[in-house]
């Protein structure tokens, strides 16, 4: 079996993935660079947040400039996402979908390859546990990724997690 290899994986050593959790009220930004040393590097992380006072598509247009801005100052190879799931409440639903479409758009137009993965997935690539709480996912990321300062949210956590998904992933497929 022959699997088709993107130019994402020409150069693993030399890679920046720009990991998001997506949502329109708090996103988490993660910039993670592969090196040769034996853990990732945490470039940049925030938790970008928008004002429900403000209308809904000037809130998505923030985001979109936020994450222009990011792409434009690290210069990411790729976009790693996390795939929505179903929640009861449609609103926010809907909500972060649009969010995510913006974020992607930026992603593509930028030309970053985008990566999406599902809870789950970023679980187990995280913790080896699919269904791992929170706080597994949590006290895990630190020993994966040299973290330098101070992580102010779960969102921001969740974007690291996101991005060492990808290089996970990444990695894997390279074995191929």
């Amino acid at each position: 079996m022959h699997f088709e290899k993107s130019y994402f994986y020409e150069d693993i050593l030399n890679m920046k993935i720009l990991g998001i959790d997506p949502g329109f009220e708090r996103i988490g930004i993660a910039v993670i660079e592969k090196t040769e040393k034996t853990k990732d590097v945490l470039v940049y992380s925030n938790c970008f947040k928008t004002s429900a006072k403000i209308p809904f598509h000037e809130r998505l247009t923030a985001i979109g400039n936020e994450v222009e801005r990011v792409i434009k100052k690290y210069k990411p190879n790729a976009l790693a996402i996390e795939k929505l799931y179903f929640t009861t409440n449609q609103k926010t639903v809907m909500g972060v979908s649009e969010a995510r479409g913006v974020i992607v758009y930026s992603a593509s137009r930028n030309g970053l390859e985008i990566f999406e993965y599902t809870p789950p997935q970023i679980k187990v690539a995280v913790t080896g546990y699919g269904k791992a709480d929170k706080r597994m996912v949590m006290d895990m990321v630190p020993k994966l990724i040299n973290i330098d300062n101070t992580i102010g949210s779960d969102d921001e956590l969740d974007a690291i997690a996101i991005g060492l998904t990808a290089l996970a992933s990444e990695r894997f497929s390279t074995a191929l």
